[in-house]
């Protein structure tokens, strides 16, 4: 039986996408309560989210990996259990709502390939090495929704899933589906997210998964290759005055409702929580068992294509 994460004190915490918007705001809130595990692709700027958390007495450590690839993914949950520190908490944060399609290096569609395919892979390959009571956060959105009426109103059409083999491919499910670009990707795959969280709190009781809808945040970079103009606008213009609206927040008032589900020690699991930290539901696919595991199951074979004999040596 794994070691319990209450017989530590100095805890550490997994972050995926550390180096801008919620992760990053998150990655700063949590150095307050250990050592933060820093995940992303771009080794410089994780030394600079490091040298931060440092400077403000923090301690943190970086873990490059790409999470659109499977390989990367998994290689880095190996990286992440060989340093042996007491995992306390792990937030898969990292996604991307991308403009145009672009596929991974296992040739499957971008967005599914960051935003569920990597985070599973990884997720499944730590979980071995958690200790009983680690809390496992998973950041998806309530855009996978088709009834979400503020999602609807922006262009969404909630998730348009049919198996993980054609969502991987980028076949979505038509007509009736969305013509804002990538939004059909983005909510297909974040509900894939939604749906591990629900799936693994039954399968693996001993660990603690749980949800996260952060409401509408200009300010997280998600689409990164929208224009400069759009970025700015967003980040300096909207992000300021978003908690003045209805669903709408900041990255730096995410990453405190999202650190406060990671460091509570109660025995929540299963709950997908809003933007306010307050328990909400998902859509009627997404609250279902038998739609949770088959999505689960569909992506479990869709990894086992990529065999873990291909993870590199050590």
């Amino acid at each position: 039986m794994a070691p319990s994460a209450s017989a530590f004190t100095e805890m550490a915490w997994v972050v995926t996408g550390p180096t801008s918007g919620i992760g990053y705001r998150t990655a700063l809130e949590l150095a307050a309560h250990g050592t933060v595990i820093l995940v992303g692709r771009s080794r410089a700027k994780l030394d600079d989210v490091e040298r931060e958390i440092r400077s403000g007495g923090g301690n943190a450590v970086s873990v490059v990996a790409d999470l659109s690839d499977v390989v990367s993914a998994r290689s880095a949950a190996t990286e992440i259990a060989a340093l042996g520190m007491p995992i306390a908490g792990v937030l898969n944060n990292a996604g991307i709502m991308p403009l145009r399609p672009f596929t991974s290096v296992q040739g499957w569609d971008g967005a599914f390939a960051t935003n569920h395919l990597g985070p599973f892979a990884l997720t499944e390959a730590l979980i071995p090495s958690l200790p009983d009571g680690t809390n496992v956060v998973f950041i998806t959105s309530a855009v996978e929704d088709p009834e979400r009426r503020i999602a609807v109103a922006a262009g969404f059409r909630g998730s348009r899933y049919i198996s993980a083999d054609a969502s991987a491919r980028g076949d979505w499910l038509s007509p009736g589906g969305s013509k804002l670009p990538g939004a059909d990707a983005y909510a297909s795959s974040k509900q894939g997210n939604l749906v591990t969280a629900l799936a693994f709190a039954r399968e693996f009781p001993r660990l603690r998964f749980n949800a996260v809808e952060p409401g509408v945040n200009p300010g997280s970079n998600l689409s990164r290759d929208s224009s400069v103009a759009v970025r700015l606008l967003a980040k300096y213009v909207i992000s300021p005055i978003a908690p003045l609206f209805k669903y709408f927040t900041t990255p730096k008032r995410a990453a405190k409702v999202i650190t406060t589900v990671l460091v509570n020690r109660s025995d929540s699991t299963g709950v997908y929580f809003d933007e306010k930290g307050r328990p909400m539901r998902g859509s009627v696919d997404a609250e279902s068992p038998a739609f949770q595991d088959r999505y689960v199951a569909e992506t479990r074979a869709l990894l086992r294509t990529v065999p873990v004999d291909d993870l590199p040596s050590a």
